[in-house]
């Protein structure tokens, strides 16, 4: 296909991967290209790979990425003659299509009309249902309170789901499963999707247990031409956010209709695309009967490019040739036709991509932030990485914490999944915790394999994943980094490591990992550091750069070393952060057990990271419970509610919405009731998530 250029300047609306994605894709075009950043993504990928940038304001979304008339004046600056919104943000924003059409710039995405009854679930839902295509029980309707939706409740049954009617990407999901907890859980969702999505509509469906979450990938142009791509399996979900995706579905290509059933839900997404009189590329997503495939109900239209559009493109052949989404996306929007046929769309091979995010899977999937100190990402034949990562990028709390990609292509599903255990395996990130070495787990577990999969599988699987903890071996290589640093930095007598006249010995050290505190002793050598741990010793030695034995035995670690001393290792994807404490700190902790006395909780509610404070729920001097809700932090586009660690009398310390909070912060004192639990402070696994 020749690349004429089809616009001067087009402007990405987005950060992160995806607007590194589309930017290489406008430069494949000869378009100039032009990012937008926050002052927090000043430093960002993106940014560096634009043509122009232009910096849209603070690093909450809401004064930045999310504020259309930052948008607009970025377009006038830079002279954009159309817009391109990724996905999220608002990539499906009415006000938003409609304001650049007010201004004469091109919208890369559906017409308003299609947005309207399309990005709005209650409406999508209903349009379809009158054109008879099969959706789930429920209640849609707009406006409706919170007290119309209990009310209605019994009629549609338990369990059920919350659905946010803007939005998507799992956020404000609740599953209820009893009447008396569905007020709260309604609460929760109108707060979510308020912050999330500007829209805090709400409405109920029957929750369908265990189904097949497959989604169907349309273009349509001006022209009248509407096809298919294919479908995506994208059952493998954590709180309704997809992990792994997949091209084409496993359900389908074990099926002996399978031919039969892809053909029959395309047509149901062509149908609904046709419907609205769609234009650009979209995703029509259905549930899926696990045991009669044939069955699906419509569950919403995703009026944007898909986080998971990679494996379709791996996947889709058009002519012998592969497909690239956001092109396409951007010749319809000047006006091309479609050069292709529904009859002359292939499937070739099996593609399965991993989503990269930056959090502690071990615990609770907490959000980690900090600055990228190192990166080595996947490469090979049949691999691909969308990414935003690069050394020296700060991870911040503003933003949804995925960093990266990883996709495989196969000839067929084993060999896919395959190569993509190993590219992950490959693929290192220090500075913060990832999920790499959940995913690997994931994607090699018996039921993954065989493709038996549904959209509550990890649920079901996470209490059994056995998260692997640093060996001995590899704290004293951490002991040995973080005296080799600081012995580069400090005079001998600020070291601490044991050196005196005379005979030379060891220093007690305490490191923290894992939410653990160890305890060892280090001492210099005269080639490296003895480090006696639980009474075993190890003779760690510098072999060259980036090279360590231990014991005489090569050690393949990558390492790296933050700026508030923590030493970072990472192999075969599994990644940990180890913090020396220092004197102070070793001394507050154990005059703060002193003072609780043993066995008791500490009376402290710490935020595990820096975030914004958007509910508090208790006062002053009120009395709680144990467990009890005291406050509610949003940080990295998710809620962590923070519970009280016994019964007692609360101090919120002046707390309020809206108040800034940084990592381990004190938020909430409670003066204690007599208790028998254990002598920790709250910990990230006393914390309840809600995405």
């Amino acid at each position: 296909m020749v690349t004429t250029k089809l616009f001067d300047t087009v402007l990405v609306a987005n950060r992160g991967e995806i607007a590194v994605r589309v930017i290489r894709s406008l430069k494949a075009l000869g378009i100039r290209s032009v990012a937008v950043y926050s002052d927090a993504d000043a430093g960002a990928l993106h940014v560096a790979e634009a043509d122009v940038a232009v910096r849209i304001g603070p690093g909450a979304a809401i004064e930045s990425y999310l504020s259309i008339p930052a948008i607009l004046a970025a377009c006038r600056r830079s002279g954009a003659q159309a817009v391109h919104p990724g996905y999220g943000f608002l990539a499906e924003n009415l006000d938003f299509a409609r304001a650049l059409e007010d201004a004469g710039i091109t919208f890369i995405g559906p017409d308003v009309i299609s947005i309207n009854l399309m990005g709005d679930k209650i409406r999508s839902k209903n349009h379809v249902m009158s054109h008879g295509v099969p959706v789930v029980p429920g209640i849609a309707k707009p406006g409706l309170t919170n007290e119309e939706l209990i009310a209605a409740a019994d009629s549609v049954g338990y369990p059920l789901l919350i659905k946010p009617s803007a939005g998507g990407g799992g956020k404000g999901m609740f599953v209820v499963e009893s009447a008396a907890e569905l007020s709260g859980a309604l609460a929760s969702a109108r707060r979510t999707a308020a912050s999330a999505f500007g829209d805090d509509t709400l409405f109920l469906e029957r929750l369908v247990r265990n189904p097949r979450h497959i989604e169907v990938q349309v273009l349509a142009d001006r022209h009248g031409n509407t096809v298919h791509l294919g479908e995506r399996e994208c059952s493998l979900q954590r709180r309704h956010q997809k992990v792994i995706e997949e091209a084409p579905s496993p359900l389908l290509e074990n099926h002996a209709e399978g031919e039969r059933i892809r053909a029959e839900i395309g047509a149901a997404a062509v149908a609904a695309a046709r419907s609205v009189d769609y234009v650009g590329a979209g995703t029509v997503e259905f549930l899926v009967s696990d045991e009669n495939p044939g069955e699906f109900f419509f569950m919403e239209m995703n009026t944007r490019l898909q986080v998971e559009h990679p494996v379709t493109e791996e996947v889709v052949r058009i002519k012998n040739s592969r497909i690239d989404l956001v092109e396409w996306q951007v010749r319809i929007a000047a006006g091309q036709a479609l050069d292709f046929t529904q009859d002359q769309v292939q499937l070739h091979g099996h593609a399965t991509e991993a989503r990269v995010y930056a959090e502690d899977p071990a615990h609770d999937f907490m959000p980690s932030i900090g600055t990228i100190l190192s990166v080595t990402e996947a490469a090979g034949e049949h691999i691909r990485v969308d990414s935003s990562l690069r050394e020296g990028l700060e991870i911040s709390s503003f933003y949804d914490p995925m960093v990266a990609k990883v996709i495989a292509w196969g000839t067929d599903r084993a060999q896919s999944l395959a190569r993509l255990d190993r590219a992950l395996a490959s693929t290192v990130v220090l500075g913060v915790l990832t999920n790499i070495e959940y995913l690997r787990l994931l994607i090699t577990d018996e039921d993954v394999a065989a493709g038996r999969l549904d959209t509550n599988l990890i649920g079901r699987k996470m209490p059994t994943m056995d998260f692997r903890a640093p060996t001995d071996a590899e704290l004293a290589l951490a002991a040995h980094l973080s005296r080799a640093a600081r012995g580069r930095t400090e005079s001998p007598w600020q070291r601490g490591d044991g050196w005196r006249l005379g005979a030379h010995v060891g220093t007690a050290l305490q490191v923290e990992v894992d939410r653990q505190t160890r305890a060892l002793t280090f001492r210099s050598t005269g080639s490296g550091s003895a480090v006696t741990i639980d009474e075993t010793d190890f003779l760690v030695e510098t072999a060259g750069p980036g090279r360590f034995s231990i014991n005489g035995m090569a050690h393949g670690v990558a390492t790296a070393a933050s700026a508030d001393g923590t030493i970072w290792l990472s192999h075969d994807g599994w990644t940990a952060g180890v913090r020396p404490l220092d004197r102070a700190e070793v001394l507050a902790r154990e005059l703060a057990a002193m003072d609780r006395g043993s066995g008791a909780l500490s009376p402290l509610v710490r935020s595990p990271m820096p975030g914004t404070v958007i509910a508090v729920q208790v006062s002053d001097g009120e009395q709680v419970a144990a467990g009890q809700v005291l406050a509610t932090i949003e940080a990295m586009k998710m809620e962590h509610r923070m519970l009280s660690p016994t019964d007692g009398i609360v101090d919120m310390g002046h707390l309020k919405a809206g108040d800034l909070v940084k990592a381990n912060q004190i938020i909430a004192t409670v003066t204690l009731v007599e208790t028998d639990a254990s002598d920790t402070d709250i910990t990230l696994t006393d914390l309840e998530h809600s995405a």
